[in-house]
């Protein structure tokens, strides 16, 4: 008899066996898992960047002026003397894929040092109910996002939900599960492909469908298709009172905070957002954690999002359809008396119908010091351009390139 004949081979104790059940519970959780709605994303059209210099532009002193190879001078804040971070550790294309990013309000800089582990919390119930978020993982961050001292529903609190710029209201534990199956799961995602036509440029016009998309690093590949309807669901068919409605800034910096995991983030926030905001209010950009005009940057301090031996960690989410202020625009006042930046509303950028198209890029900074924030305000927030990719870069995605660091 040959050797590999069936009857040779070894059997498996049915004691170890799955049950049919089992086994089709597992099959459907990797299906669920590994099969992304065609609806919101499309992994089949993104590429992962090669080097930290083919996901975002860099700064070039022939274009951007010498202002770019230079550290704020003016800068009279400081990191304590003993500030010291990982100069050595490679930081590009290290940090682990996501696909959304939720950041639960709780009014405060602090948590414990688990936020999942806080009893009775939104980060906790988003932990209890992970397995019904469809789509790719999901970025958990407590954050200083205000909570309402009078709220419609009873101990409740927002959420902000990246990238679609969502803001959800009346969010209690008990409604985190209709809240990921009505808002979070049918949301846009890190994936879905964004048309390049929808990118605004400083003067008012549109980049055009181009024939084929050539990235800085030789890759061709065709223009990614036109991005699908994002429109908010309508609240009154939300239930448990569940509200949407959008974020109002156009751009966002999320400043770790937390000082439980590690010392320099909460050391190294404040004196940061202190810094930027000294950039962004001459620009008539700066909003505080009350101010809902449109337009502007948003600042948050969020939870501990790894990598704290980098600090400081600065994620800076950009819409998609932000106008691009460059040039005189950084040197000048850019918010007209409605608070509105001027090209705001010219090309992709007008009306509401465009911004639910969410945001086009995700740029993940590290090793952020204070005398960086000039520059990262005036190319990095306002352009989608990287300073300093080799040495801060650590990760990101840019939906109109169909480009990620994952």
């Amino acid at each position: 008899m040959s050797s590999n004949s069936p009857s040779t081979a070894p059997r498996i104790p049915r004691s170890i066996l799955p049950s049919k059940g089992k086994m089709a519970f597992l099959a459907k959780s990797l299906i669920n898992k590994f099969t992304p709605s065609s609806s919101t994303t499309d992994l089949s059209t993104f590429t992962k960047a090669r080097t930290p210099t083919t996901l975002f532009p860099v700064t070039d002193p022939e274009v951007d002026g010498e202002e770019c190879l230079r550290d704020c001078d003016s800068c009279s804040v400081k990191y304590p003397r003993k500030f010291e971070v990982d100069e050595k550790e490679e930081l590009f294309g290290h940090v682990n894929g996501w696909s959304r990013h939720v950041l639960c309000g709780t009014g405060r800089t602090d948590w414990v040092r688990d936020v999942s582990d806080e009893k009775g919390s939104l980060m906790e119930a988003f932990r209890t109910y992970n397995d019904k978020v469809e789509n790719g993982k999901l970025m958990l961050s407590a954050s200083n996002i205000p909570i309402d001292e009078s709220p419609t529903v009873p101990n409740s609190s927002s959420v902000l939900l990246l990238p679609s710029f969502t803001i959800i209201e009346n969010v209690t534990p008990t409604t985190i599960p209709d809240l990921i199956t009505h808002i979070l799961n049918p949301s846009v995602t890190n994936t879905t492909p964004l048309s390049p036509a929808t990118q605004p440029h400083s003067n008012g016009t549109t980049t055009s469908s181009l024939p084929s998309q050539t990235h800085t690093n030789g890759d061709s590949h065709p223009p990614l298709p036109p991005p699908p309807t994002t429109s908010l669901p309508n609240s009154t068919s939300l239930p448990h009172g569940l509200t949407t409605r959008p974020c109002p800034h156009n751009y966002l910096i999320l400043l770790c905070s937390q000082k439980t995991r590690d010392a320099r983030c909460g050391q190294s926030a404040p004196l940061l957002l202190k810094e930027f905001e000294r950039h962004l209010r001459p620009l008539g950009l700066q909003r505080d954690l009350h101010d809902t005009r449109p337009g502007g940057v948003g600042i948050y301090f969020i939870s501990h999002v790894g990598g704290h031996k980098f600090a400081a960690n600065v994620m800076i989410y950009r819409r998609a359809t932000a106008p691009v202020l460059d040039g005189p625009a950084c040197e000048i006042g850019v918010e007209g008396k409605d608070g509105k930046e001027n090209g705001e509303g010219k090309g992709m950028g007008k009306g509401e119908a465009h911004r639910g198209l969410g945001a086009g890029q995700c740029i993940w900074l590290a090793r952020v010091r204070p005398e960086d924030c000039e520059n990262i305000v005036r190319y990095t927030v306002l352009q989608g351009k990287v300073l300093k990719p080799e040495r801060q870069l650590r990760g990101g995605f840019d939906r109109s390139k169909g480009l990620a660091s994952w």
